[in-house]
């Protein structure tokens, strides 16, 4: 199903949208935001200058660091007063990024939301379960919105107790599940250990996954647990740039479609910040249109992509990036040899004796960079043959090596040994950071 009539714009029609909306955007924050304006000065800019999309790249780049350096409210366009809603992100790294939302805001990420959920196969007819935790994240309320106004029934059970979120699903006939990919295969696990097959007990048909990304073997496995005909796909977005609602497949399953009639995404080389041509891989830039609480200029999500803009098959005109290969600041450095760990993942859920559950662990040892990866096998009979084992290890570093032309240490362990994680899950432990070193 398609939501909206500007999912189908020509190519023209859109651009006359976006350069509206462009020229508008800019004046409202180079007035109303003063480190916008204060940067726009620095580069000699102002609203007057852009004439054209190809102006775009003239402008001056937004970066997290904005937001700890003008914390909480410094970005804002417009008085708390004049705010319905605030969110912020965890602050793991530092100063929590403080997001905030006008009504006009709020209708808008609602309406990108429910584009989303259509995309993805949901319609007025499914029960939705949200099992992304409820707070300061923007994940479980963005897309509990855009349900509920695409009309499905929604079921707020948010994340945690994983056995009770299985009842619930049972009992209520959820056929619709958002959550981190991560958490999906940990929720098959736990039902089959219940005694629930997923395919045959559950109703549960369509998956619309986020907060991390889903490779194509996860898909796979995804599969595998609940059932051939299950649809998942996964969208994308972040906090800064509203929440979920920026991108999300469509059932071709052929990238994830941007809706640029509210966003105007970039590549750029990360090192040097040169605008990419289309269908190079390089750092997604985005520039919001239609924000007004927070304006989002050409900001850096420093995540790895590509962008196409041919029709899609499903009817779709709108641009669609490339599912992401990682970010630029998530990249390893290992003896001088760079690695995602998407990598690694996609290299892993190949072999089928593997699970989908591993853990990168990084370290400096004798000054010198190694990796070592836990990973779970899908069966405990597996450890019972120590030669079988050792060949299985083997074949997973082989494979790992010819991939990255690198070595790694590989430990097998038993099923469910891994910690599993009901948001994002953190696959990667660098001790080389946590001991300060420059890695």
């Amino acid at each position: 199903m398609i939501w909206a009539k500007e999912e189908t714009c020509t190519r023209a029609e859109m651009e006359e949208i976006q350069l509206a909306r462009l020229k508008e955007q800019v004046t409202w924050a180079y007035e109303k935001v003063a480190p916008y304006r204060s940067k726009m000065e620095e580069a000699r800019l102002r609203p007057e200058h852009i004439k054209s999309l190809a102006d775009l790249k003239n402008l001056p780049f937004t970066v997290k660091k904005d937001f700890r350096d003008h914390y909480p409210y410094g970005l804002f366009a417009v008085p708390v007063d004049d705010m319905v809603r605030i969110h912020a992100s965890s602050g793991t790294t530092g100063k929590p990024t403080v997001v905030g939302y006008t009504k006009e805001d709020m209708a808008n990420w609602t309406e990108t939301v429910t584009r989303v959920a259509a995309l993805g196969g949901a319609t007025s007819h499914d029960i939705a379960q949200i099992c992304f935790g409820y707070g300061m994240f923007t994940g479980a309320l963005g897309l509990h919105y855009g349900l509920e106004n695409l009309g499905a029934a929604v079921a707020p059970t948010s994340s945690g107790n994983t056995e009770k979120q299985l009842m619930y699903m049972k009992d209520f006939g959820t056929t619709l599940l958002v959550a981190t990919p991560s958490y999906a295969l940990h929720m098959g696990e736990v039902a089959r250990k219940m005694g629930l097959d997923p395919q045959k007990d559950l109703k549960v048909k369509i998956g619309l996954f986020g907060g991390e990304g889903m490779t194509e073997p996860m898909r796979q496995e995804m599969y595998k647990l609940w059932g051939d005909d299950f649809k998942a796909t996964q969208n994308y977005g972040m906090s800064e740039l509203n929440g979920p609602g920026l991108s999300g497949e469509c059932l071709e399953l052929c990238g994830m479609h941007i809706h640029e009639d509210h966003f105007i995404p970039e590549v750029i080389n990360p090192e040097t910040g040169e605008v990419l041509p289309a269908g190079e891989k390089g750092e997604l830039v985005i520039t919001c249109l239609t924000k007004k609480g927070l304006p989002m200029i050409r900001y850096r999500t420093r995540d790895i992509t590509r962008l196409f803009y041919e029709p899609c098959k499903c009817g779709r005109t709108t641009c669609r990036m490339e599912n992401l290969s990682g970010r630029s600041d998530d990249m390893l450095i290992i003896r001088g040899v760079n690695v995602f760990p998407t990598q690694i993942e996609e290299v892993l859920l190949r072999i089928p004796e593997i699970g989908p559950h591993y853990e990168i662990i990084v370290e400096r040892i004798n000054h010198l960079d190694t990796m070592s990866i836990k990973v779970e096998l899908v069966d405990e009979s597996q450890l019972e043959s120590y030669g079988q084992l050792n060949d299985l290890a083997k074949k997973v570093r082989g494979n790992l090596k010819s991939v990255l032309g690198l070595d790694a240490d590989i430990k097998l362990v038993a099923p469910g040994t891994l910690k599993r994680f009901e948001g994002k899950a953190k696959r990667v432990t660098d001790l080389r950071k946590e001991l300060g070193l420059n890695c």
